[in-house]
């Protein structure tokens, strides 16, 4: 018989992901937070709740190793979680210790011929992958709450957590806000800049235009050149400016899906085949160092 495990943070997203794989065998919550978590949980009625919480000042993140230690033990078949990066970073530890295979931006999972038939989004979510796989399986499930998941509340077995990760919550600070969510002109800089000192470049044409300014995930992410609330992206911010006006972007499926909601995306790069011209209403091929400083001096006349 088949074993499903949900991994949930939070009980809001327990109900979603329970519809999506109730029919494949029984389905067992391991709940990680407040008790309120739970019971939220429980309340969906899966066949079982297992639940731990962590210390005050632990954070949820701190727990996976003694999540993953549960599921070594249990062996489910199939783990799911949510997109939260929380119930994400469990996953990974939980797919990590079963060897599993784990793979994201899941939309269904069905159980043929003692195969996983996956369906998951790709191409900047233009087109929809189905996918076979053999073993155990760990999913990153983004599914719409299409109502309550029916069944009768399920008892809650508390989890004792052992080999809890030595890590403390310190301080807490609000992210200050980007303006990008209601920009109406956005320029975007990425790895087609050679230099920090470049980003000049990139604030000039947004002052030049009244743009915000925002970047591709590595420019955040890898370099720290821009605040990481200004990537643009699945994981990052998704915008829907007026004109979005990428340079030196190539056009990775995941910051594609980012500019979705764009109405005119106009783009610079050096590469005449890059993706985001596939993308792009209007495009220049060309250096963007001749480029961008051409553009800012015919918006300045």
């Amino acid at each position: 018989m088949t074993k499903v495990w949900l991994l949930a943070t939070s009980g809001a997203e327990v109900s979603a992901q329970l519809a999506a794989v109730r029919e494949l065998g029984p389905v067992t919550v391991l709940a990680v937070g407040s008790r309120e978590v739970a019971e939220q949980a429980a309340a969906c009625g899966p066949d079982a709740v297992r639940w731990c919480q962590p210390a005050e000042g632990v954070p949820v993140e701190a727990c996976a190793a003694a999540v993953a230690d549960a599921a070594a033990q249990a062996e489910p078949d199939l783990v799911a979680a949510g997109g939260a990066p929380q119930a994400r970073a469990l996953l990974g530890a939980v797919a990590a210790r079963l060897g599993a295979t784990l793979l994201p931006g899941v939309s269904s999972v069905a159980a043929k011929g003692g195969e996983w038939v996956v369906e998951r989004s790709a191409v900047g979510a233009a087109v929809v992958q189905t996918l076979r796989v053999s073993g155990r399986l760990a999913v990153v499930l983004e599914v719409a709450d299409e109502g309550d998941a029916a069944g009768s509340p399920a008892p809650i077995e508390e989890l004792p957590l052992a080999g809890t990760a030595p890590v403390r919550v310190s301080r807490r600070a609000s992210a200050t806000a980007s303006g990008l969510a209601d920009a109406t002109k956005v320029v975007a800089v990425g790895r087609g800049l050679r230099a920090r000192a470049d980003m000049a470049l990139g604030e000039q044409l947004a002052a030049a235009l009244g743009a915000e300014i925002a970047c591709s995930m590595p420019i955040a992410d890898d370099l720290g050149w821009v605040e990481k609330s200004r990537y643009i992206g699945r994981s990052g911010q998704s915008i829907t400016p007026r004109l979005y006006l990428a340079i030196g972007i190539s056009g990775a499926p995941q910051h594609l899906e980012g500019i979705r909601g764009a109405k005119v995306v106009a783009a610079v790069d050096i590469d005449p085949d890059a993706p985001i011209f596939r993308r792009a209403t209007y495009g220049i091929a060309g250096d963007l160092y001749e480029v961008v400083p051409a553009i800012i001096a015919a918006l300045s006349s």
